[in-house]
């Protein structure tokens, strides 16, 4: 089968369509005819060395995908061939087919197309447990950085589902009005001083949601309340920071770190239960919106990673097979 191939990690020459061996669905597990596969920062992470799969986990990179099932492992009761999912990977997704654990594949939220359906379930699953890990709640103060991606539209309208006060940071005015138009209460340059900003709007923030990791920790725990909780989720920021054990002390705040990619299948398989029972009424009410959406030829997987580096894209990025 056709999939995306990286020999040698590094920059997105190393990115090539490639044959490989068509996976074959085990106890368990389920094969799917790959329809779309969405793009994410965890895949540029992979693609330069830095984020090497799960052991026993293929080498193709991509965390989330939707398809078709073209087969079914033994023990597996709800999928048949034919019915159509999307399905939270922990590799594998850049391919003509992938296979995945059932309880890690769910129905495509009810109304949507299954190649928009494709950059969806990673950004809710990740955003969803990670509330949870964080604590959050109506009246709090969320903030998110990274408002105009991914990650950050369904988080900013996920908060304030759930009743929170949202702020948000981006790095120009047209993604700051992006956050804006997708809800969020506040968006903060982060050019400038969004600590101050968000401690003069909010008093600061009960939850802070971080991709940028190193470069904004003690940052982020100036922002937060006494009690405050910081989630860190990425680390485009860099992986060693600096802090101030007393501020952290003084704030009685929590540092938590986590990545849904290693999470034991059990737990994922609970993750995407809850992101079809809690999260899909939302985008079939109108609570949650689709994020915008670029659609790139799946040939073309080396435009889809330059573009998400580059600074510019609002929203998601997904490859059509």
């Amino acid at each position: 089968m056709r999939a995306v191939v990286v020999e040698t990690p590094g920059d997105v020459d190393a990115l090539t369509i490639g044959q490989i061996d068509t996976p074959v669905p085990g106890q368990g597990e389920v094969l799917v005819r790959t329809v779309a596969s969405g793009v994410n920062r965890a895949d540029v992470l992979q693609r330069q060395g830095h984020y090497p799969p799960p052991r026993g986990v293929t080498d193709t990179i991509g965390l989330e995908a939707s398809g078709v099932v073209a087969g079914v492992g033994d023990g597996v009761t709800r999928w048949k061939e034919g019915d159509e999912v999307v399905a939270l990977l922990a590799g594998g997704g850049y391919a003509e087919y992938f296979v995945v654990p059932e309880g890690q594949a769910i129905a495509p939220p009810p109304g949507v197309d299954l190649v928009s359906a494709a950059g969806v379930l990673e950004v809710a699953a990740t955003v969803l447990s990670n509330t949870r890990v964080g604590f959050l709640k109506a009246g709090d103060v969320f903030l998110v950085h990274g408002g105009a991606g991914g990650i950050g539209t369904f988080a900013i309208q996920y908060a304030k589902a759930l009743g929170a006060t949202v702020a948000a940071t981006a790095g120009s005015p047209e993604k700051l009005q992006h956050c804006l138009d997708f809800g969020a209460d506040y968006a903060f340059d982060y050019h400038e001083d969004w600590v101050a900003a968000v401690k003069d709007a909010t008093g600061g923030a009960d939850m802070i949601l971080d991709i940028i990791g190193a470069k904004y920790l003690e940052s982020n725990v100036k922002a937060l309340k006494k009690g405050g909780r910081l989630v860190v989720i990425g680390l485009q920021g860099g992986v060693k920071g600096t802090l101030n054990l007393g501020l952290l002390l003084n704030k009685a705040a929590t540092v938590t770190a986590t990545s849904l990619r290693f999470r034991p299948d059990k737990e994922k398989a609970s993750i995407c239960q809850a992101v079809e029972q809690e999260v899909w009424p939302m985008l079939g009410d109108g609570r949650i919106r689709l994020a915008p959406e670029t659609r790139i030829p799946f040939e073309e997987v080396r435009r889809a990673h330059e573009q998400l580096v580059g600074g510019g894209n609002v929203g998601k990025i997904v490859l059509v097979h």
